[in-house]
């Protein structure tokens, strides 16, 4: 099982699929990665030798953000928008959406499930 950047990649996947299971690796730049270190991406993760495994955890090592480093990036730009007090920091310190959503009827993936209101009649 080939391990990059602290993430075990999963057995049997084809290595382009297989290396967006990385935080910050989707599948352009996963294809990106594998044309870099001239890797075929129909190849199994399992098929990979040690020198292409080393290859690939080079480059993403030398040109990529990814895992802990970036969800610390990530982290730390709300933090500043909450700490600078701007309208998208405001938004995320009160758990609702920042990006025009409308709120009145969605948005229950931020807001959480129905708080009930008991008694309430017509």
């Amino acid at each position: 099982m080939a391990r990059i950047a602290g993430v075990d990649l999963p057995r049997n996947k084809r290595i382009e699929i297989a290396l967006t299971y990385i935080y910050g690796i989707g599948r352009t730049s996963a294809g990106e990665i594998l044309k870099a270190a001239k890797v075929d991406p129909g190849k199994k993760s399992d098929d990979l030798s040690e020198h292409e495994v080393a290859v690939i955890r080079d480059y993403i090592g030398a040109n990529l953000v990814v895992e802990g480093d970036l969800r610390r990036d990530v982290t730390m730009n709300i933090r500043r928008l909450m700490d600078i007090a701007s309208y998208r920091g405001i938004r995320h310190r009160k758990g609702l959406p920042c990006r025009g959503q409308h709120t009145h009827n969605n948005a229950r993936t931020r807001k959480g499930p129905r708080r009930l209101v008991v008694g309430k009649k017509k």
